[in-house]
């Protein structure tokens, strides 16, 4: 999980983030459905949780005096729904309590605002997917006509190799129709490296344009010819920032299938993991996570202590809504604050 820096400028009025170049206002201004405490960048929300780990730090002086202080801020996307699944909105930051290891933390940002995402759509094309291609081109047909015409996307398709497919001859995109057309060339064929295209989308991720980032994994979850291992996937998925759906095409046989990989990797994320039925619409599902991307509040504290070591920490969100009946909380499991390493994958083809 991330610590995202937090910069702020003397200059009257405002608080500037360097890094992200954004002016923000102060206690002084309207915020909306936002709210900054502590002099908090407002806009952070936009850097949500890449993990690299920027230590606080002073600059020296400008011409004008300047002088900047960075800090650390840990910020959450948080899924709340009602006993049928719903979402709930309206809810204030009041309203929420978050726990690290255990001890309360103070939030010091708030928000529920819909931003643009970066999608990278991993699709199984290995030989034991071949029966289940016509589900697969339907569910990311679905979820690219149900994004935000902001959002941008990516395929990663994967069998023996792993495959990054130019859409349209762009890195990214957000046309349906050329995503449905790179889907719909896609054959099925060898063994399955799903660890590898793990490994690849959240590389590509980082490259992304937009600051909130999620993998939508199309496969029935099996591995039998990565070169990286589940616990080398994990470990990166939980520094990522990136928030992990899947949707496991599960056959009768259960040959070389693993959807507990998939639930895994959902859950430690924040993400869900969901595994149609023959009779149930794969579109439904991939509408579902589309919806669930954008229905989130944004949460943001300040560790009152910072291990660099890379301890692994355990987060915990409570939400306190009287008359809203049971609430439901997700979020990530928890974030490791070791600096991130370059990402070693395997090399790969980039389709025409």
């Amino acid at each position: 999980m991330k610590l995202v820096p937090r910069i702020f400028d003397e200059t009257p009025g405002f608080a500037t983030c360097e890094r992200h170049n954004m002016r923000l206002a102060d206690e002084g201004h309207p915020r909306g459905r936002h709210s900054i405490h502590a002099g908090v960048p407002l806009l952070l929300l936009a850097s949500l949780m890449s993990l690299a780990i920027c230590p606080p730090f002073v600059t020296g002086t400008g011409e004008q005096g300047r002088i900047s202080v960075t800090t650390e801020l840990v910020v959450l996307p948080v899924s709340v729904t009602d006993a049928s699944g719903n979402f709930v909105s309206g809810l204030e930051m009041e309203d929420f309590r978050v726990f690290e290891d255990g001890r309360p933390q103070k939030i010091s940002l708030f928000a529920d605002e819909n931003n643009p995402v970066t999608v990278g759509l991993l699709v199984d094309r290995s030989r034991s997917m071949g029966p289940k291609l016509p589900g697969v081109a339907e569910a990311v047909f679905a979820f690219a006509h149900s994004s935000n015409p902001d959002d941008e996307m990516f395929i990663v398709d994967f069998s023996d190799n792993v495959s990054v497919e130019r859409i349209g001859g762009k890195e990214f995109a957000n046309d349906p129709k050329e995503l449905e057309k790179a889907v719909a060339a896609v054959t099925a064929s060898g063994q399955t490296a799903l660890y590898d295209a793990i490994v690849q989308g959240l590389e590509r991720l980082r490259q992304g344009h937009r600051d909130k980032k999620a993998l939508v994994i199309v496969s029935d979850g099996g591995d039998n010819v990565s070169t990286h291992k589940f616990s080398d996937v994990l470990d990166l998925a939980r520094k990522s920032q990136a928030v992990i759906y899947a949707i496991g095409l599960v056959g009768e046989s259960g040959e070389e299938e693993n959807p507990a990989v998939l639930k895994k990797l959902c859950r430690e994320t924040g993400g869900m993991a969901f595994f149609p039925r023959p009779q149930e619409s794969v579109a439904e599902v991939s509408k579902k996570i589309a919806r669930d991307l954008r229905e989130q509040y944004t949460l943001g504290y300040s560790p009152e202590q910072i291990d660099h070591r890379g301890k692994y920490r355990k987060l915990v969100v409570h939400v306190s809504a009287p008359g809203r009946g049971k609430l439901q909380v997700r979020t990530r499991t928890g974030y490791s604050t070791e600096p991130e390493k370059p990402i070693q994958t395997q090399p790969i083809r980039s389709e025409p």
